[in-house]
């Protein structure tokens, strides 16, 4: 459809003449009392909202505490040019959001071309779904040899728990060593899961927070969610060696900052928190947050870093973690 030339400056915002027409009758009311408006246009009180719908719309005309408010002309054109300066800056943010995704699609769909590589041939694992999940593990445990690691974000509240701690303690008795670490808050939530698995010979450590579940299995073998997170399905099983060997790397870097629990055999697992809250404090986090992360009570966390205030000598946030990393302890 051909677009009709402007005739007047409510035409060339976009308004229609009816709406034009209307708001020149109304322009003069401005201030007066609704029921006043609604005489001045001949018709009931209860039919002005759906007569001036479409200039209420528009941001032109409000009803405020039972009078009608009318932007002057000038007034109208200004809140037009703001709001679509508004408008620009959003798709110029958007704009430059879409633009920065280009180069990760590409990358994403780069492949060798003829005669740039000798050969290539497909890595070793696939994406799964679907499957008893429980079968799946305690096949892969019971045909392969090796240490079993473990990210246990959240397992403990799965049905399958007791039936994999079954399979894992006997993988244990046969010899075969297993490691886990689980956030700090299931020592709260489920001591006695991590109490069985301790007494069944796994080492057992926490740590404030974990993003995803993992499972590596000696060298052979590792299983993470797609994309990662807690999530059952879909699966990725790694069998590649050198992706696998990237994970146990990464598990023994979070196992290096991860605590032990050194007293979890008998009943109060009391893991010294202090260096958990210097490495949230260090990070930034809120008192809040903390709270979450670490599974204590506001008024615990509040009272813990006042106390690690007065244990370090300083007075901020900032001075404890200087100091904290000059004692060694962060």
């Amino acid at each position: 459809m051909a677009r009709r030339d402007p005739v007047s400056t409510l035409s060339a915002l976009g308004l229609t003449r009816e709406d034009e027409r209307l708001y020149q009758r109304l322009l003069p009311l401005s201030g007066s009392e609704v029921e006043s408006v609604a005489r001045g246009l001949r018709i009931a009180p209860d039919e002005l909202p759906e007569q001036i719908e479409g200039l209420v719309g528009r941001g032109i005309v409000r009803i405020e505490r039972g009078r009608l408010h009318v932007l002057s002309l000038s007034a109208v054109v200004s809140a037009y040019v703001a709001r679509e300066a508004d408008a620009a800056v959003r798709t110029r943010e958007r704009l430059a959001d879409i633009a920065a995704a280009i180069p990760f699609l590409a990358a994403a769909a780069t492949r060798p071309g003829r005669g740039e590589v000798a050969a290539a041939r497909p890595l070793d694992g696939e994406v799964s779904t679907g499957g008893n999940a429980l079968q799946l593990l305690t096949k892969m445990i019971e045909q392969s040899r090796g240490e079993m690691l473990w990210l246990r974000p959240d397992a403990w509240g799965l049905p399958r728990e007791a039936a994999v701690a079954k399979v894992v303690a006997s993988a244990i008795a046969s010899g075969r060593r297993s490691r886990a670490i689980y956030p700090v808050r299931a020592l709260r939530e489920a001591h006695d899961v991590l109490l069985a698995r301790a007494r069944a010979g796994e080492q057992v450590r926490v740590i404030p927070d974990l993003p995803t579940r993992m499972f590596v299995l000696g060298s052979t073998h590792a299983v993470v969610p797609e994309p990662l997170g807690l999530a059952d399905e879909p699966r990725i099983l790694v069998r590649q060696p050198a992706l696998v060997e990237a994970l146990t790397m990464l598990f023994e870097r979070m196992w290096e900052r991860a605590a032990p629990v050194p007293d979890l055999d008998f009943g109060e697992a009391r893991p010294d928190l202090r260096r958990f809250l210097l490495q949230e404090l260090a990070a930034g986090a809120r008192d809040e947050q903390i709270a979450r992360t670490l599974g204590l009570s506001l008024r615990t966390v509040r009272r813990r870093v006042a106390d690690l205030l007065i244990e370090l000598g300083v007075d901020t946030r900032f001075q404890a973690g200087v100091e904290a990393v000059r004692r060694g302890w962060l």
